[in-house]
């Protein structure tokens, strides 16, 4: 049987996180979505997604085929209630579709461009009502806010029936010993670890430097690493080969990004290959206390969110210089370049580049993948054609829809 996460109708509302990845590709607790669910079934999934994405994210479909909304985060009830699915049957929540399961390969594209753009589940196949809880990221401010939850659980999921690597006698550890989890090759010394609140998981070959205070939960994925005296609240999530510095709350970052230096980041998502300058801020909390607003692609209008606790959501390849100041519910797309003092405005389109208080110029296509390749080339990645026509596609997007 082949499983397959498909894009729903909450992938624009993910935007600008997913214009460069399927939403199963988002990281929220320690693992992607995809890795969650190819853990829980004990097999590779594929992916049913935009055209551009497909080339790098391909469909691998046969004659048995399940498919799971790449936005639904797995728990024992649903992966119960998935695994009962006969062929021509789907598992809905009233009129959210969460999995079905289809001998008829040839109808998936037509299922993705029909039904899903649409949010409905009116799908010629018997349909199974689901009333058990589940999570589901629908917005760029869910991965935080579910961010708790999921370290615990993939914590538990990834740990469990294995001992961790000894922690040094150099490092202090407030709370139970029990709950920190040392991959093989990391490095943690001189560091103070407080899981009084929260698991702390060390990836394979990550770095914890000297000074470093870690309140749990917090996860750092493999070869990421906390720069001297970083300080870093739960819940949050350095992702692979990214390296912080200064002082998150609360933050997830995908992987291969930097924010080496002093300065704040809360409640935050951060996406790849981005680059926050020494002593870049972003505020969390409007002086009012009241609730934060947040760009919202799929409307084109600011959404209220909601919550009290809302900082920047960034998208891949982005990059701020020194000093940078970002406000309480910041957007910015993918690939922008921002610089200079002051606050930059609360929705930053893909493919800006400039500073405060003047209008953004385009960052041209040729010097946008000039830097890619420079910074891929410094983690052994090729920034390759399939990487650039994905961010050539976001780019001739940009210029209709977002400037």
């Amino acid at each position: 049987m082949n499983i397959i996460l498909f894009d729903g109708w909450c992938r624009t509302h993910l935007l600008p996180l997913t214009f460069t990845r399927p939403t199963a590709d988002v990281r929220v607790g320690i693992l992607t979505i995809r890795e969650k669910w190819e853990k829980y079934f004990g097999q590779p999934t594929s992916t049913l997604t935009k055209y551009y994405l497909q080339e790098k994210f391909p469909l691998q479909a046969g004659n048995d085929n399940l498919l799971v909304c790449g936005a639904l985060l797995p728990n024992d009830e649903l992966l119960a209630a998935i695994g009962k699915l006969q062929v021509g049957e789907a598992l809905c929540d009233e009129n959210i579709l969460l999995a079905f399961r289809t001998e008829n390969a040839n109808d998936l594209r037509n299922f993705f461009d029909s039904y899903l753009k649409n949010r409905t589940t009116a799908l010629p196949m018997r349909q199974i009502p689901f009333h058990g809880a589940y999570d589901m990221v629908q917005r760029p401010y869910h991965i935080f806010m579910l961010n708790e939850k999921e370290i615990e659980r993939d914590f538990a999921l990834l740990t469990q029936g294995r001992e961790s690597q000894p922690i040094s006698n150099t490092n202090v550890v407030i709370g139970d010993r029990s709950r920190i989890f040392i991959e093989e090759g990391a490095v943690v010394e001189c560091a103070t670890l407080n899981t009084r609140e929260g698991c702390i998981y060390i990836g394979r070959g990550a770095e914890v430097m000297e000074g470093c205070r870690l309140r749990g939960p917090v996860a750092l994925c493999e070869h990421a690493v906390t720069k001297m005296d970083a300080k870093i609240y739960g819940a949050t999530t350095i992702g692979p080969y990214s390296k912080m510095g200064g002082e998150l709350a609360n933050v997830v970052v995908f992987g291969f990004s930097n924010k080496a230096h002093d300065g704040f980041i809360g409640n935050a998502v951060i996406g790849e290959w981005c680059n926050l300058g020494a002593d870049t801020n972003c505020s969390n909390l409007k002086n009012n206390y009241s609730n934060v607003r947040l760009w919202n692609y799929a409307t084109q209008k600011m959404e209220n969110t909601g919550l009290q606790f809302c900082g920047l959501i960034m998208g891949d390849h982005s990059k701020c210089g020194i000093n940078s100041m970002f406000n309480t519910g910041t957007v910015v797309g993918v690939c922008s370049c921002l610089f200079g003092t002051g606050f930059h405005p609360k929705f930053v389109p893909s493919f800006s580049f400039g500073a405060p208080g003047r209008i953004y110029d385009t960052y041209e296509l040729d010097k946008a993948f000039e830097t890619a390749r420079l910074v891929m080339a410094r983690r052994h990645k090729n920034f390759d054609d399939v990487e650039q026509n994905i961010l050539k596609k976001v780019y001739e997007n940009t210029s209709y829809s977002e400037k």
